[in-house]
């Protein structure tokens, strides 16, 4: 399990899917790419289908995702994307009250139960007290992060 901090945005994409009876049919897709900008994550999730959908499609909405970190799987089985709620406690050192605090993450399995398993994996780790609130399977079909470029690649123009 590798995770990676980012911005990450959902963008909603709709095109003409060729379905297994071979009729075409319009879908609207999910999907979750990370980027510095609106602007970038427009670029991005353009680049990314481009290979994936023959045609046209247009992306009809970008928003900021609600995941403070995604966590990918490894095995080809994790085909599902689920959104864990987590509560931290922690004690407020004035009042000696108690806090909780929650946080969305993103994770990568195959079923709940190895969404949890994953959970448990990770949060394994930390020292801080938490409580799963939620997981909830998503419509995410895919999770798209940044790539460097490879040093082979060339500039688009060079500077002289």
């Amino acid at each position: 399990m590798r995770s990676r901090t980012a911005i990450w945005f959902e963008c909603r994409i709709r095109y003409e899917k060729t379905m297994e009876d071979g009729m075409q049919k319009k879908v609207s897709e999910n999907y979750v790419v990370d980027a510095l900008s609106f602007s970038e994550a427009e670029e991005r999730i353009t680049e990314e289908m481009s290979s994936y959908v023959s045609g046209e499609f247009e992306i009809m909405d970008i928003k900021i995702a609600p995941y403070a970190e995604v966590f990918f799987a490894d095995s080809d089985s994790a085909d599902k994307w689920y959104k864990a709620k987590l509560a931290f406690i922690t004690l407020d050192e004035k009042t000696q009250k108690e806090k909780k605090s929650t946080v969305n993450y993103l994770f990568n399995a195959g079923s709940m139960n190895g969404a949890v398993k994953s959970i448990d994996e990770v949060m394994s780790q930390s020292m801080v007290d938490y409580v799963v609130s939620a997981v909830n399977e998503t419509t995410l079909m895919d999770v798209f992060e940044y790539k460097k470029k490879e040093k082979d690649d060339k500039p688009e123009y060079e500077q002289q």
